[in-house]
């Protein structure tokens, strides 16, 4: 995630746009029609900044924003009208998810060229929901607060992150070289200075 937030070049300004696309989409988790059809009046950058994200079902969910995403989107959206789309194309109009989908194929392909492990993964706007949830579980968010935070009707849904992150830890866990599955060498045993030391004692 740290890879595809810093590969648009921020300098320009359509660059600009494109890292706080991506900064949105891993703060919130949001689907890519929701943040196609977002409008600046839906945005609160204030004290309790947050954003009013329309869902599935047009049920509307609020979401906290970090300070960096409220600072990018303050930016992003200087001087325009509340009723102007947050994230525009190269013509002025709403980004399409179809436009939103290439941005992060796009930045995805030149994050690869430094993490080559991404080139093993299809990257998407639903990645980058999923990367929000497994790292809000993994933070100790309750799945609840997740279902809610993500505009998922059903928990079950929502479980689907935590039986992913079950996975992870399972792998981890089998790396791990548990007492008595075979006896390692303690690294001050191969050290001659240790041993020479300890033998003159």
């Amino acid at each position: 995630m740290d890879a595809l937030r810093l590969a648009p070049n921020i300098k320009d300004s359509l660059g600009f746009r494109d890292y706080a696309v991506l900064l949105f989409f891993y703060n919130t988790g949001a689907r890519a029609d929701e943040v196609a059809r977002l409008t600046i009046q839906d945005l609160d950058l204030g004290r309790s900044s947050s954003v009013k994200i329309l869902g599935k079902g047009r049920k509307t969910r609020f979401c906290p924003l970090w300070p960096e995403t409220v600072k990018a989107l303050k930016r992003l959206t200087a001087g325009r009208t509340p009723e102007d789309p947050v994230f525009i194309s190269r013509g002025g109009k709403a980004i399409t998810r179809f436009g939103l989908y290439e941005l992060v194929q796009r930045y995805a392909a030149v994050a690869a060229k430094t993490n080559p492990d991404m080139l093993k993964k299809r990257i998407s706007p639903h990645t980058l929901r999923h990367t929000a949830a497994v790292h809000l579980l993994r933070s100790g968010v309750d799945i609840n607060t997740i279902r809610g935070w993500l505009g998922h009707v059903s928990l079950d849904t929502t479980l689907i992150y935590a039986e992913v992150d079950f996975e992870t830890k399972a792998k981890a866990l089998a790396r791990c070289n548990v007492a008595g599955t075979g006896r390692q060498v303690k690294p001050w045993k191969t050290d001659p200075g240790v041993m020479a030391f300890l033998a003159g004692l």
